[in-house]
């Protein structure tokens, strides 16, 4: 690991870069390509699309694959394993999002984040084994977008919290360059493409899963007064599991606020009454398996 300890950025050995199709994560692997001369042999790039992606984030995957020549693996959760897929067969319906849901019979909520595991992590895992890794005690390098100036999820991470993750060594080549969300926008400005999707202090609000309960209630809100429409599938989706019931608790994403229902029915009955207060922004919980 010398060539590491000199340039984060190298690469020496089997390595996931997990791109979240956010500006962060795509920083990181435009720093991997100009570090190894392009993208090393035994390198993977996975994205794993869950279906409740922006289009606007779709897009973007697909314009880093065509503008840097990289090759991008597009991974989906399925019942019985996984799926590779593209720009123009990803799911934007929430299909393998509903599909975990509908084998817990519950849903995910901010102690059991299993969409996160399920969709994300354990459906790239697959795919890595499917390439013949995952032999002895240390597998593969799993390169994640966390910059310096996220101290805390950088922490969480490297104390290896997740069982997922007993086979991989978390690298956080951003962290380590010290890189912030004012290196990362500097870089966009100077591009000809971008994610067209807002930020606000760094953050894009709509970024990741677009209503993902993890996010703040007033980013939610506020993000459902944008577009009516992005809460109908998470309304559906408390609705089935309601249904369902195999758990009492399970049928919504949050027992701390209201249904995604009734912040729709909120937002229609206010329509611009509602402010979105920037000191409510921060209120987000952190997940170690999405970045920015």
């Amino acid at each position: 690991m010398a060539t590491r300890i000199l340039d984060p950025f190298r690469i020496d050995g089997p390595t996931c870069i997990s791109f979240s199709g956010g500006r962060t994560s795509a920083y990181m692997l435009w720093r991997v390509l100009q570090s190894n001369g392009g993208l090393p042999q035994d390198a993977v790039v996975c994205f794993a699309n869950t279906g409740k992606e922006d289009e606007a984030t779709l897009r973007f995957v697909r314009d880093c694959e065509q503008n840097w020549n990289v090759p991008i693996v597009w991974v989906e959760y399925r019942p019985d394993g996984y799926a590779v897929v593209d720009f123009d067969t990803a799911s934007r319906n929430g299909e393998p999002f509903e599909a975990i849901i509908r084998k817990r019979n519950y849903l995910p909520n901010p102690v059991t984040r299993f969409c996160t595991v399920e969709l994300k992590i354990r459906a790239m895992h697959k795919h890595l084994r499917s390439l013949g890794w995952g032999e002895g005690d240390h597998c593969w390098d799993q390169m994640v977008g966390i910059r310096a100036d996220e101290p805390s999820r950088v922490a969480r991470i490297r104390a290896r919290p997740s069982p997922e993750t007993t086979k991989e060594t978390m690298v956080l080549p951003l962290a380590d360059a010290g890189i912030t969300v004012t290196d990362v926008g500097a870089f966009w400005d100077q591009q000809p493409f971008t994610l067209e999707l807002p930020t606000y202090k760094g953050k894009t609000l709509a970024g990741n899963c677009d209503l993902c309960f993890l996010k703040g209630a007033a980013q939610v809100q506020s993000l459902i007064a944008e577009k009516p429409e992005r809460a109908i599938w998470w309304a559906k989706m408390e609705a089935l599991a309601l249904a369902l019931a195999s758990k009492p608790d399970g049928a919504v994403f949050r027992k701390d606020r209201p249904s995604y229902a009734q912040m729709l029915a909120f937002t229609q009955a206010q329509a611009d009454a509602f402010g979105y207060s920037a000191a409510e922004a921060d209120d987000a919980i952190e997940c170690v398996g999405c970045t920015d």
